[in-house]
């Protein structure tokens, strides 16, 4: 898949001479995949939208990242109208695996518990980064500036002030609304004064794509060890994902290890069930943390993504999250937008907030108890979550409701997602 280069400017340094007038309605910091989500579901709003992004190649490119994308989120893609695009170059998986260790009570999830054809998809970065930047193209209404810096931005009763640099030059843009969508370390949420709360966990994650001899058969697996979750991801050409979390010193010492070596001990987590493994490309290791916003929204600012919420990467929750921040906002703004409303009014942005910070906080909650009670040796718990397990595998409604909590078809449901 060529890669698409989104570099646009703009025709004139923006202030208009109306003291009320905006440039833009909607100014979105960050055109990775959460900040071209919103870009894009707001095609046919009738708001006029700047999508500003620091970098052309990003990180999570450049490291081959990986995601799980909900059926949830799928929804949303397809309400967007950018679905078909993507779905050609990521693979569908209609199985999930939950293991314990050596426990022989396996819990395996299929499309037949909840009347889908799939239950999830597996996506590279790139695999969605590209279909969205294209798709933004054809957006009359939305401006990409990229690469551009936000230098400063001043939120006023009326507006939000956003000091720009591209290359040597200097803009201001006035706008109604504010969206951070720049990431953990969002500068945005930072400089608003914005304050968070969470923990860095005593665990980092490895990832590498494998390719295994037999076919991964559209199956996912979780399996739960000790040092922490171990994930396998279909992916197309029959490549796996792993995501292998473990104590820092342990991940330090896998990462260190020679190709064969850590082969070797990836084999011993992995099982023998698709035979020998070949080692693809590099592998990363990166510390995963917690956190969560105590604010979303602020006068003229709404956070979204990452920018907003971290979460353990068990179960895959953390861009799922933020595809479904996305359509909730673009539903609440755009409902406002068309009653002649302020879209950037606190009022309005606090119908955001309430509706995903108490959603996020519970799935938020939900990965740390399950990293905490899989990532675990003392006994009792260990018997507690093996009946957990054990109701999951026997007790239809356990089941069901599980699965549908785990694939983001829990909660209010955006009319991105309706159909």
């Amino acid at each position: 898949m060529a890669q698409v280069q989104i570099s646009q400017t703009l025709d004139t340094p923006q202030i208009t001479t109306n003291p009320n007038g905006y440039d833009y309605d909607l100014v979105i910091v960050g055109g990775g995949i959460v900040g071209l989500t919103l870009a894009s579901s707001l095609k046919d709003s009738g708001l006029n939208v700047l999508l500003i992004e620091a970098r052309v190649e990003s990180a999570a490119v450049m490291k081959g990242q990986a995601y799980a994308v909900h059926i949830g989120a799928a929804l949303i893609y397809e309400g967007i109208g950018v679905w078909k695009k993507i779905l050609p170059n990521i693979e569908t998986y209609r199985r999930v695996r939950l293991s314990d260790a050596d426990y022989s009570g396996v819990v395996e999830f299929s499309t037949s518990d909840i009347n889908k054809d799939d239950l999830g998809y597996v996506a590279e970065h790139q695999a969605l980064l590209y279909p969205l930047q294209e798709f933004v193209k054809e957006c009359s209404n939305v401006t990409v500036l990229c690469p551009a810096e936000v230098v400063e931005t001043k939120y006023l009763a009326d507006a939000a002030v956003t000091t720009i640099k591209v290359a040597d030059e200097t803009k201001t843009i006035r706008s109604k609304l504010v969206v951070a969508a720049d990431g953990s370390r969002s500068r945005i949420r930072q400089a608003a004064g914005i304050t968070t709360r969470g923990w860095k966990y005593w665990q980092s994650c490895i990832v590498a794509f494998v390719k295994p001899e037999k076919s991964h058969n559209q199956t996912a697996y979780e399996k739960f060890q000790k040092s922490g979750p171990f994930a396998i991801l279909p992916l197309p050409g029959n490549r796996c994902r792993i995501v292998w979390t473990a104590p820092h010193s342990e991940a330090k010492a896998l990462c260190a290890m020679n190709d064969e070596e850590f082969l070797a001990e990836l084999q011993a987590r992995y099982g023998d069930h698709m035979g020998k493994l070949e080692l693809l490309g590099e592998r990363f290791v990166f510390q995963v943390q917690l956190m969560q916003s105590d604010k979303y929204v602020k006068n003229r600012l709404a956070l979204v993504g990452d920018a907003a919420h971290n979460c353990h990467p068990v179960g895959g929750q953390g861009l799922n999250l933020g595809i479904r921040d996305v359509a909730a906002l673009a539903q609440v703004i755009q409902e406002a937008h068309s009653k002649g409303q302020d879209i950037g009014n606190i009022k309005i942005l606090k119908q955001y907030e309430r509706w995903r910070q108490l959603e996020n906080l519970a799935i938020l909650g939900f990965t740390d108890i399950l990293d905490r009670v899989f990532s675990n040796n003392f006994l009792p718990i260990v018997i507690l979550r093996r009946l957990g397990l054990l109701a999951m595998k026997y007790i239809p409604i356990v089941k069901v409701l599980s699965l549908k909590l785990m694939i983001g078809l829990l909660g209010r449901t955006p009319k991105l997602a309706q159909r």
